[in-house]
């Protein structure tokens, strides 16, 4: 099992991205953030096509969630269960096989202190109750995104500059690990415990050339998942490719039960 998660700041205009990351890397499942597309215009067909079904929330411009699957998605869920018709489109979750997925894109927070900050920190809470309401620490989970937080130092290729500030902050931290709290691991540290492994890099002043990025995508596992990761990959090269996303895809990989 390969469960992938990529924030591709707009699927309309990443697709040829996508499409070829697909038929190089055959992940079983895609979890795509900042697809940017309400879902009557959601390009569904170049994903049909690679023989995948795809299940989807968005809206115009901002946000949006998707989940791209090898096998059916059942027990859909695009929301929080208080979220009004207007929230964020931010989250979905499915079932695939045993597997259950659950796909985010966190909340920038803009700055420490602002309103969008406050946000921020009540989104990743709701997200712990959520957690806590509609799953099991002791069932197959495996919770990825954009989680807009560099969980530590390691994850950052300037600590000193960074310090204290959003994406890094003290109070983002916290809350992240509370939700983590919740039974699920970094994947990606169950393997490797170096610094300098980065998955987004900002698009000015050369940042991917110099290597000056953070690590804020994730794949989170419960233990039962953990046990099963056998690695993480993060796909850098994409990051070199035409008209990149500012990330790049973070693949998480499961032996077979029959392993």
């Amino acid at each position: 099992m390969k469960i992938t998660t990529w924030n591709v700041n707009s699927l309309r205009m990443r697709m040829t991205h996508v499409v070829d990351f697909l038929r190089e890397h055959r992940p079983d499942v895609l979890c795509l953030q900042e697809t940017k597309v309400q879902d009557e215009q959601f390009p569904r067909e170049p994903l049909e096509d690679e023989g995948y079904e795809v299940v989807f929330t968005g809206q115009k411009a901002y946000n949006g969630v998707a989940i791209v699957a090898a096998a059916s998605p059942t027990a859909v869920v695009k929301s929080f269960p208080d979220d009004g018709p207007d929230a964020d489109k931010r989250l979905i979750g499915c079932d695939v096989g045993s597997w259950r997925v659950l796909n985010l894109y966190c909340p920038n927070g803009q700055d420490v202190g602002t309103d969008k900050y406050r946000y921020k920190l009540d989104w990743f809470r709701r997200l712990r109750a959520f957690l806590d309401r509609d799953y099991a620490a002791d069932q197959r989970v495996v919770v990825v995104g954009d989680f807009n937080v560099a969980l530590d130092d390691r994850d950052v290729h300037d600590p000193a500059w960074w310090h204290e500030k959003i994406l890094c902050s003290t109070p983002e931290r916290q809350a992240m690990r509370n939700v983590m709290a919740f039974g699920l691991a970094d994947g990606l540290r169950l393997h490797r415990q170096e610094g300098g492994i980065y998955t987004w890099w900002h698009y000015r002043a050369g940042a991917a050339a110099k290597d000056d990025g953070l690590r804020i995508d994730y794949a989170l596992c419960s233990s039962p998942a953990a046990q099963r990761c056998t690695e993480v990959i993060v796909h850098k090269d994409e990051r070199g490719k035409k008209q990149p996303s500012d990330h790049v895809p973070v693949t998480a990989v499961f032996a077979d039960d029959e392993a």
